[in-house]
């Protein structure tokens, strides 16, 4: 097993990996829009959703995988009124993929997130 992290003060204080990879598999914990270096984020939507994927991306890629390798996607969105607004964005970072996928509408642990994203991914043998 390998834990990767972004180094988010999230994952310290709360206690968890960003991915942990295990027997070809790539479990990424939901992520929200933060520049996790910065713990900036963005205002709209859309932008959250470009950057947490981003995040997921760079975590994937740590894990020898990437985003055309997600079997997987959970979306948790607290309005489901501004889901749409995230659907060109997905949709692009998922074209290859076309993982299975859920959309949940429930409360995130800070109001200004708007979209949490979870992926489970394989790595390519």
């Amino acid at each position: 097993m390998r834990h990767i992290t972004t180094g988010s003060s999230f994952e310290t204080q709360i206690g968890y990996s960003r991915a942990v990879v295990v027997d070809g598999w790539v479990f990424v914990a939901g992520t929200t829009g933060y520049d996790y270096a910065t713990m900036a984020i963005p205002d709209s939507i859309a932008d959250k959703c470009r950057n947490a994927l981003a995040t997921i991306d760079r975590a994937l890629q740590d894990a020898g995988s990437g985003l055309d390798h997600v079997v997987r996607v959970n979306y948790i969105v607290p309005d489901a009124d501004q889901w749409p607004d995230c659907w060109p964005v997905v949709s692009a970072a998922f074209a290859a993929a076309r993982p299975a996928a859920t959309m949940v509408s429930a409360g995130l642990q800070n109001p200004e997130m708007l979209i949490e994203i979870e992926v489970t991914a394989r790595v390519p043998a």
